[in-house]
């Protein structure tokens, strides 16, 4: 096909999530193309992250300050801590813009299939935020997985020793979605959560 040096960037890519063989030589060629334009800005990009991005030791967001901008930030509402498995989950609700309080990344979901334990999660350090005085609610933003579902139960369980109320995001039926186009599970759940029209 190429230069290893092309093979080599085609083999990165393809390790990047929703990019196979064929797309990561699509968008490497793509990249080669426009050197100038994209090639060498993205590369200086990615140097400057990898060089610059860290960890929140707070919620686990990743930021290139320390703690993060939204765990900084004196307009988020401090009373209210929301969960989420990963950094994207964060990001998505941010791009919501619908959630104004801080959040707590847990960094993946107990699977005892994948060997991941309590203590591999960023459990203990969510249960001495929630135990702080300022802590009111915790809502439990995971994903409607097996696993998702099994981690917010162990979550609600040990996080009724805390004095908050702890919440979980609805499920079902998505705005705009039409019945007929959801799966089982969905249907069920919504179903399931149904509430009492006032």
């Amino acid at each position: 096909m190429g230069t290893s040096e092309i093979d080599h960037l085609v083999r990165l890519l393809s390790k990047l999530p929703g990019l196979g063989a064929r797309s990561a030589r699509r968008a490497a060629l793509h990249l080669i193309q426009n050197k100038e334009n994209l090639l060498v800005p993205l590369a200086e990009a990615m140097d400057d992250a990898a060089r610059n991005v860290q960890e929140c030791t707070v919620c686990a967001n990743l930021d290139t300050i320390n703690p993060c901008a939204v765990c900084q930030n004196d307009r988020r509402d401090s009373k209210i801590l929301c969960v989420v498995q990963d950094v994207s989950d964060l990001w998505a609700l941010e791009r919501a813009g619908v959630f104004k309080g801080l959040y707590h990344v847990l960094g993946g979901t107990l699977s005892a299939l994948d060997g991941v334990g309590p203590e591999d999660l960023r459990i203990e350090s969510l249960i001495d935020r929630a135990e702080s005085s300022v802590v009111e609610e915790v809502i439990i933003a995971l994903n409607a997985t097996v696993d998702g579902q099994t981690t917010a139960h162990y979550l609600a369980e040990r996080l009724d020793e805390c004095d908050v109320t702890i919440s979980h995001l609805a499920h079902g039926v998505p705005v705009g979605g039409e019945l007929d186009y959801l799966d089982d599970g969905t249907l069920a759940t919504a179903l399931n959560s149904r509430r009492k029209v006032q």
